[in-house]
């Protein structure tokens, strides 16, 4: 875990996975901690960069101030902003379960240009009403979060889960009551305040490339699936799916299932692969991610009219229809294209031995692709190579 100052605040955070993958910003629910997404993280790092952050006042980061003011949708998007910001991304893919789906809501509405996908879980356009809101945070500042936990947290999880798992209720009640009880208030009112109707699809409009994805579960009575169904509507008709048998949080309950539905729609539905050809701007972005635009924007300003083409035909071609491409990680795409350039010998092995580095293989992966480059292309294409390597920071002296 790290932490980054915003506004004078600390916010605790990790990001995992190397900087030339795409980024998912990963929003949990209120009264919990980003401790709600582990169980995904396995499935998503071999292809994605993940950051998870928590809310004011809960896990470690630091309560809202005193003399902060009312905490809105847009306070909580800047933090979230500020992290992409520090990760150095331009573009990410956001995923938000209950209040975090309320502040991807405020990333469709008034940043919609900075997004991949979106998927909306177990939230709202609007949730619940002001009363219930105002009623609970008066009950948070009055009694504390330990003494309403009791009816809070089964309210996350289905019967049956809880059932098959009683230490699950205990264990989130604890952390719940580690949280901060007048930033759980003031977000609680937040909610109580937060509509997002008819704010939406005049974005989604204006970017009809913004994948935006729902999920909720047939078991959830804080955000049931009619309060689904009218933010689908509120999206443009956007996918919805409800999982039977689930409750509030599929991240803990089902995180199979969600890291599944995750991976499909990040891809961009890439059950169509190959039907349709990866557009120029597709193939940019990859190229950027892979290789950084340090090196992409260079290669753009020194190219002029001869080559200008060629440029073009391979950020279409080698960035998007291969690297692109989710059937491969990008790690084992890297592993593959260092192999083909050292047995070949070509001048390209450079930048992939540096991007070998940006993808995160390790010494070990690298030495076993040259090992192979050795035995079935030749030991002085694999002297080179690693000679090369060596050069390039690879290895430590023994």
């Amino acid at each position: 875990m790290a932490f980054l100052t915003i506004d004078g605040r600390s916010v605790a955070y990790r990001l995992l996975g190397p900087e030339a993958l795409p980024l998912v910003v990963l929003a949990h629910p209120l009264g919990m901690t980003q401790a709600v997404w582990d169980d995904l993280l396995p499935a998503l790092l071999p292809r994605y960069r993940v950051l998870t952050w928590d809310l004011p006042g809960h896990g470690a980061s630091q309560a809202w101030p005193e003399a902060g003011g009312e905490i809105t949708p847009a306070a909580l998007a800047h933090d979230a902003l500020a992290l992409v910001e520090h990760a150095g991304a331009s573009r990410f893919h956001f995923v938000g379960t209950s209040i975090g789906g309320v502040v991807g809501q405020h990333l469709i509405a008034e940043h919609a240009e900075r997004l991949y996908s979106v998927t909306l879980t177990n939230t709202g356009a609007v949730i619940g009403n002001a009363e219930l809101w105002t009623t609970r945070a008066g009950r948070v500042r009055n009694e504390g979060l330990s003494a309403i936990s009791g009816e809070i947290v089964p309210r996350w999880f289905s019967a049956e889960r809880l059932k098959a798992e009683p230490a699950l209720e205990a264990g989130w009640r604890t952390q719940m009551a580690r949280t901060d009880g007048e930033s759980y208030a003031r977000l609680c009112e937040m909610l109580g305040c937060s509509d997002f109707r008819g704010k939406l699809k005049g974005p989604l409009a204006q970017y009809p490339n913004l994948g935006v994805h729902l999920l909720g579960g047939s078991d959830d009575v804080a955000t049931p699936p009619e309060t689904l169904q009218a933010l689908a509507a509120e999206c443009g008709g956007a996918p919805l799916e409800i999982l039977e048998g689930f409750a509030h949080v599929p991240s803990v309950e089902s995180p199979a299932i969600m890291a599944k539905r995750l991976l499909l729609w990040m891809a961009n539905d890439r059950e169509d692969v190959g039907k349709h050809g990866v557009s120029y701007a597709d193939g940019l972005e990859t190229r950027k991610q892979v290789l950084g635009e340090a090196h992409v924007a260079r290669s753009t300003e020194n190219a002029n009219s001869l080559d200008a083409p060629f440029q073009q035909m391979i950020t279409r071609l080698a960035w998007g229809e291969l690297w692109s491409n989710d059937d491969l990680t990008r790690r084992e795409r890297s592993l593959i294209t260092t192999g083909i350039l050292a047995a070949l010998g070509r001048e390209e092995l450079t930048l992939h031995l540096k991007t070998a580095k940006r993808i995160g293989l390790s010494e070990a992966e690298l030495r076993q692709v040259l090992l192979h480059v050795a035995v079935y292309a030749g030991v002085p294409a694999a002297n080179h190579a690693f000679a090369l390597a060596k050069e390039l920071g690879w290895g430590e002296k023994s």
